[in-house]
């Protein structure tokens, strides 16, 4: 067995069809101690032991809300004492998958929904961000890597509507400015802007809606959450040392630059 040196934490990783816990097996499977942080903390403490059993490496589940400060800072208070007791490696990763979507037109958005989506998607990614990258500077390496979508290059277009977008959209800004901020620090900061993925998110969507979002795609298809999950362990790899502030398309063409 390979020498595991670092964990990768994870936000946004029980769903069954969700990218979260297909990277986080993979993270498993390339040798990383695994941190599964999500709302339910029992299922994120069933599927970390499960991953951990399956791939024989260390691995973690916690509660975390992550639009939540003191529940953001309970989690990774939580995740840095199992390092200090030595059942998981440093903290090498941080993936911030978490989010949640709105389908509901401009003018039928509520204040309420705006926060929620805002909160989930960009407060949230801040808030994890910043209560992990302390570690990570200390040991002078890191990766971090935020989901943002294609949505927020094309202003929509894929199942979101106006938060959404602005909401991943945020997340880009906030991606380039602090890779900038960090630049020498050893830690590296990047972006995923996937397309359509064949996840639970689109909950809801008609086939209607599913046959004309497939139609702007020259690929004809959604993505494989491996195959999104496949970027996501790149992005966290000694092999992508030299990317930092970039923005990795994963949309089968559906927007070119």
């Amino acid at each position: 067995m390979t020498t595991i040196q670092r964990t990768a934490v994870l936000t946004g990783a029980t769903s069954d069809r969700g990218i979260g816990i297909t990277t986080a097996r993979r993270y498993a499977r390339e040798g990383w101690g695994v941190v599964i942080l999500d709302l339910d903390g029992e299922k994120s403490a069933k599927v970390a032991a499960e991953i951990g059993n399956e791939f024989n490496v260390p691995a973690y589940g916690h509660e975390i809300d992550v639009a939540n400060e003191a529940s953001v800072t309970t989690a990774q208070a939580a995740v840095a004492a199992e390092v200090a007791a030595g059942n998981l490696p440093p903290v090498g990763a941080l993936a911030n998958i978490a989010g949640i979507t709105s389908p509901v037109p401009f003018l039928e958005t509520t204040l309420e929904l705006w926060h929620k989506i805002m909160d989930v998607n960009a407060t949230g990614t801040y808030l994890v961000t910043k209560a992990f990258l302390p570690d990570m500077i200390g040991n002078g390496w890191g990766r971090i890597v935020n989901m943002s979508s294609v949505s927020a290059q094309r202003g929509g277009g894929v199942f979101g509507k106006v938060p959404y977008s602005a909401a991943k959209a945020a997340i880009l800004g906030l991606t380039k400015a602090l890779a900038r901020e960090l630049g020498t620090t050893g830690v590296t900061v990047n972006a995923i802007t996937p397309g359509a993925v064949d996840t639970n998110i689109r909950v809801g969507s008609t086939e209607e809606q599913e046959a004309a979002i497939n139609a702007g795609i020259p690929l004809g298809r959604n993505a494989s959450t491996e195959e999104v999950a496949s970027v996501i362990t790149f992005l966290s790899s000694e092999d992508s040392a030299y990317l930092t502030g970039t923005v990795v398309d994963i949309n089968g063409g559906s927007h070119m630059h």
